[in-house]
């Protein structure tokens, strides 16, 4: 029995120096992989705090000069949405521009709404679902304040066959080309969103009764009244 416990005695003595040289070896280094734990949890989670206090921030502030907005008060409206684009978080100084461009159309300001949107058009570092939209918001302004080529030089490459914003682009073509006497034009237009399966049916009806206002103008060919 003497024997056993001067063994334990010794297991343990040795495990005790052999966990000491394995401490004074790798404990520097535990400690510091436990610190940077912490220090990298505590960084991550005041970054999401501060992210989502900066975006609900924005959000707040959008939502009250959209409010400004709809109250009909644009030029308080267009401040709000100015600050907006210099100040704010995330996806807000985009949507505070495409915005106020929006306020200036209905303020009567058809020119600066156009030069708005032909800006953000323009913008490579916007994705093009957005730019794409900016092209077709101008294009429909200058349905009624420019001319066919204004249009066409901002929608008709959105009038491709595999675009999803082609049918209010023919739409916003077959339009412009009707005001200036194309009718031949627009009616292919009109056809087209008519004839397409995959448009909403608001713009196929649209599409028809426009096609019919034409054939029934009678200033298009007679082929084309008969198809």
């Amino acid at each position: 029995m003497a024997d056993d416990n001067f063994i334990r005695e010794v297991n343990e003595e040795f495990r005790k120096e052999k966990a000491k040289v394995l401490w004074d070896r790798y404990g520097p280094m535990l400690i510091a992989a436990v610190v940077l734990v912490i220090l990298g949890t505590a960084a991550f989670v005041g970054y999401r705090y501060w992210d989502e206090s900066r975006a609900n921030a924005s959000g707040d502030a959008f939502a009250q000069a959209l409010e400004l907005a709809d109250a009909n008060k644009a030029d308080e409206a267009l401040l709000a949405f100015g600050k907006l684009e210099k100040d704010s978080y995330g996806a807000y100084p985009l949507l505070a521009r495409m915005r106020a461009a929006t306020v200036k159309a209905n303020k009567g300001d058809f020119a600066g709404a156009v030069a708005d949107f032909d800006a953000v058009a323009a913008n490579n570092d916007i994705p093009d679902s957005i730019r794409n939209v900016a092209r077709l918001r101008a294009g429909l302004l200058l349905v009624d304040h420019g001319s066919y080529d204004d249009v066409a030089k901002r929608v008709e490459p959105l009038a491709a066959e595999t675009n999803p914003l082609r049918h209010t682009a023919r739409a916003a073509l077959g339009l412009s080309a009707w005001k200036e006497g194309k009718a031949q034009d627009a009616l292919k237009l009109f056809d087209e969103i008519t004839a397409d399966p995959s448009a909403p049916s608001n713009a196929r009806q649209r599409a028809t009764m426009m096609s019919e206002l034409i054939r029934g103008s009678g200033v298009v060919p007679a082929a084309s009244n008969a198809s």
